[in-house]
This record gives C-alpha cells, structure tokens and sequence, in this order.
C-alpha cells in the first residue's frame, strides 16, 4: 500500500508539473492574467501597472503582446495582436477620460501624425460619448488585430466601430508609453521594469 501511495503521488505531482500555469499578477487588487488569447493567438502579460493622478488611483492597466518587449519602439513594432486592459479603479465621467485620452495623444503624437489618423481620433472620442461614466470595477480593453484593426470593449461589450490604422493604435500606446506619459511610474511598468 505505501508503495502504491507513493507512486499516486508521484504520478500526481508529475501531471501538475506539466499542466499550464495561469499564474496572475495582481496590481491594485486587480489580477492580470499571465497569458490570455486574442484573434485565436496567445499573448502574454508585458507588464502591469496603476494610473495615478495626484495621490489618487484612477485605473490599473495591463499591456498584452505576442512576445515580452522592454523598449517602447519594440513594442511599437510588434506584427500581431495586442491589448491593453484597463480595470477602473474609481468613477471617472465619460467627458475626463475623453479628456485625458486627448490630453495624452496630444502630448506623445505631433501635429501632422494626428492629421492623418483625425478620422479615427474621432471615432473614439464618439466611444467615450456613448458611455456617461466608467464606474470603478469597469473593465474597458482596447484591441489590436492585424487585418482587421483597433476595436474598444466595455466589460466584454463592444464601443463604437472598428478603426484600421495601426499609426492610430500606436498613438493611443503612447499615451502611456511615449515621452511624455500620463503617468511616469506606470510606464516602465507596462514595459515589465517594474
């Protein structure tokens, strides 16, 4: 019997050994997948982090990518799928997010960057209009798919149309990972430095 015992555990431990780890990385309260699939293709957790503004947490932020990247043009350049999530981590009315999101798209892109994807800029200010707030809980992500384009989800809903540039996903990135970030601490954390 203890031999049998013995080889169940055995046996036991191996099959755990090579089971998949789900492991989550929590920032803020908020759990982080390690890995989540996106277009059928498995991304990866580059890094986590809180949006402060003055001494108040506004949202915990995870960036997705199909392989790690430490460099804002590495991850500027990646082929494939990408995520950012976004957890609310108090109330904030549709009108100050829109705001910031213009606010950070104006500081990290230039002018003739922002003429060309203005259509789309648009399209997006149209998302936040149709939400009268983002409720602390609420989890908004903003979607990547190559062929296909940036596409915004309210707790799993879908905002507002598709917009196909990748110039325009990149200048939303910037926001937080460009050279004037809305946060300074929240960067190097999305890029895995923290």
């Amino acid at each position: 019997m203890n031999r049998r015992t013995t080889l169940r555990t055995l046996v036991a431990a191996a099959l755990l050994a090579a089971m998949p780890a789900f492991a989550a990385v929590e920032v803020a309260g908020v759990k982080f997948d390690d890995s989540i699939t996106l277009a059928g293709q498995p991304l990866k957790l580059n890094g986590a982090g809180v949006r402060t503004k003055m001494i108040f947490k506004v949202y915990a932020a995870g960036l997705y990518l199909t392989e790690k990247k430490t460099t804002v043009p590495d991850v500027l350049a990646v082929a494939g799928p990408r995520r950012v999530a976004i957890t609310m981590l108090r109330e904030v009315s549709s009108d100050d997010f829109g705001k910031a999101f213009l606010d950070g798209l104006n500081a990290n892109t230039s002018k003739e960057e922002r003429n060309k994807i203005l259509p789309q800029i648009t399209k997006f200010g149209e998302v936040f209009a149709q939400t009268p707030a983002l409720k602390k809980g609420d989890q908004l992500s903003l979607d990547w798919t190559p062929s296909e384009g940036t596409q915004c989800y309210l707790n799993g809903k879908k905002l507002g149309e598709l917009m196909p540039d990748v110039a325009f996903y990149n200048a939303v990135l910037r926001i937080w990972l460009g050279d004037k970030p809305v946060d300074s601490s929240l960067k190097p954390a999305l890029l895995g430095e923290k």
